[in-house]
């Protein structure tokens, strides 16, 4: 009876906090900042009347170092989230064995909030009382809300968002490479940019559990008030 309600506890606590894949999420955070950032460096440019091969080698250095940048970020992002969660569970095992009463209290105070009697979570206090790696674990799940991470999650992560960069960073930077004169390429550019972001932004609410057409609308509003940003800003310095 034990296990099954400590199963049955676990797979609600699954349920209740699942959210996007962190790949996902990756993805999103490269590709949102990949469109952005090398669109309003081009439509800058653009306003300060810079040849399409002067736009084009800044932008693509912009999206080398932008996915570098980004990469590194991630990284150090989901190495951290490591370090924490390792060093969480080494206070955690020490409280278990400095004062395993107390922490066994902790466990019947979380079973008592999931509305599970007495009679009830006792076995399975218990239960893992006698299994010190079990009770670990739910400590970790349940009072402190972490899941251990993958060991291949830093590296996982900087690619992913190093890649994504790239790929959003070249569609507003693609226009430069056929049409030479930057007037018309900043035009091509604007019309293909705010067509990915309203891609974009309907996939990432898709997928984050927003409303999609209204995710799509202020995906694109906030890359358009950027580009028109830095146009605005290049054309006031050039004057």
């Amino acid at each position: 009876m034990a296990r099954e309600l400590d199963k049955s506890l676990l797979n609600h606590h699954k349920e209740k906090h699942f959210t996007a894949g962190e790949i996902v999420r990756d993805v999103i955070i490269g590709v949102s900042d990949g469109l952005t950032v090398p669109f309003a460096l081009a439509a800058g440019l653009s306003g300060a009347n810079a040849s399409s091969t002067v736009i084009l080698t800044a932008g693509v250095a912009e999206v080398a170092a932008g996915a570098i940048s980004m990469g590194l970020g991630g990284y150090l992002a989901a190495k951290s989230e490591a370090d924490h969660y390792m060093r969480e569970l080494k206070r955690e095992q020490e409280e278990i064995i400095a004062v395993p009463d107390t922490e066994a209290a902790e466990v019947a105070e979380i079973l008592s909030e999931y509305g599970i009697q007495p009679h009830e979570y006792t076995p399975v206090v218990n239960a893992l009382r006698k299994n010190p790696k079990a009770w670990l674990d739910f400590m970790m799940k349940f009072e402190l809300g972490l899941e251990k991470p993958d060991p291949k999650r830093a590296l996982q992560s900087a690619l992913t968002i190093a890649i994504a960069y790239i790929v959003g960073g070249l569609v507003p930077l693609f226009p430069y490479i056929f049409i030479p004169t930057a007037k018309k390429a900043v035009v091509a550019s604007v019309v293909l940019t705010l067509m990915a972001l309203l891609i974009f932004g309907y996939a990432k609410g898709h997928f984050t559990g927003n409303k999609p057409f209204r995710s799509a609308l202020q995906t694109a509003f906030i890359g358009a008030v950027a580009s028109a940003a830095a146009f605005g800003m290049a054309k006031a310095v050039q004057g």
